[in-house]
């Protein structure tokens, strides 16, 4: 009897994948901005459009949930989650300070099974760029994020960075054309550096290229420049304006002809 069950394929095999491939589904739906910011998830609602029970879709609504990726709460129930400005200035400035560190340490080890997967990631996204194949570069994105994470070999930072990864990836989804081919370059120009094992380059690549898919994300909120903010807060205080301040702070003081003179005829005598 036991020899008999152990051939079959168990039930429970189908309902594992059943699960899996709702999360994914809705995973993939958040990351490619199918699901904005904000929306609802009802349940019986996403259960019709997937095919399925509730049950599957409650249980990846869980998932989702402990990844940073939906929010529930007693009034709105389920939702995509939102992120402020200010949560995603502190994602970024995490992810980025990680990724240069596993950057670094991918360069060091230089692992040649794992550069080849990584180039051959970097190869489709480059096509898909290419070919305007857009929609399929939030999922490239992540697995070379993913490939970049394991040159690392570090199971802690691999897994601290699967973590922000999946926190951050509505940041890292651009849909300008532009922007999607400079995110590949900036993979590429990664992938020498640790090819090469120059650590400092590929971890200062790296960074910058958390930093600056940030920084574009930031840019589309609308946040207030530099200057505006200080402009806000010199009137709050009652302080001069930034522009005066710094005026004054950073002109050179004038020099005295007279007495210039006078300290060089002194040295010469």
């Amino acid at each position: 009897m036991a020899g008999k069950l152990g051939s079959s394929k168990r039930l429970g095999d189908d309902y594992l994948s059943l699960h899996g491939r709702v999360i994914e589904e809705l995973r993939q739906a958040i990351l490619s901005r199918r699901l904005k910011p904000g929306e609802r998830l009802v349940e019986g609602r996403l259960a019709d459009e997937l095919g399925v029970s509730r049950n599957p879709v409650r249980e990846a609504i869980r998932v989702l949930e402990s990844e940073g990726l939906v929010e529930v709460t007693a009034r709105r129930g389920a939702s995509v989650i939102t992120m402020s400005d200010e949560e995603a200035r502190e994602t970024v400035e995490v992810r980025a300070l990680l990724e240069g560190q596993n950057a670094r340490l991918a360069a060091r080890r230089r692992e040649e099974s794992i550069i080849k997967r990584i180039a051959a990631v970097l190869k489709q996204g480059n096509e898909a760029v290419a070919g305007r194949r857009y929609d399929l570069l939030p999922d490239l994105n992540q697995q070379f994020h993913h490939e970049l994470a394991e040159a690392g070999r570090n199971r802690v930072l691999a897994d601290l960075l699967k973590r922000l990864r999946e926190r951050t990836a509505m940041l890292f989804s651009p849909t300008d054309p532009v922007r999607q081919a400079r995110t590949w370059d900036e993979h590429a120009a990664i992938l020498r550096a640790i090819i090469a094992g120059d650590e400092r380059a590929a971890a200062t690549l790296a960074a910058e290229h958390v930093m600056r898919a940030g920084a574009d994300f930031l840019s589309s909120l609308h946040v207030p420049d530099e200057e505006a903010s200080l402009e806000a807060a010199s009137a709050k205080y009652g302080l001069p304006s930034g522009s005066r301040v710094d005026q004054t702070a950073t002109k050179p003081a004038r020099r005295n002809p007279e007495r210039a003179g006078t300290r060089r005829r002194k040295a010469g005598s």
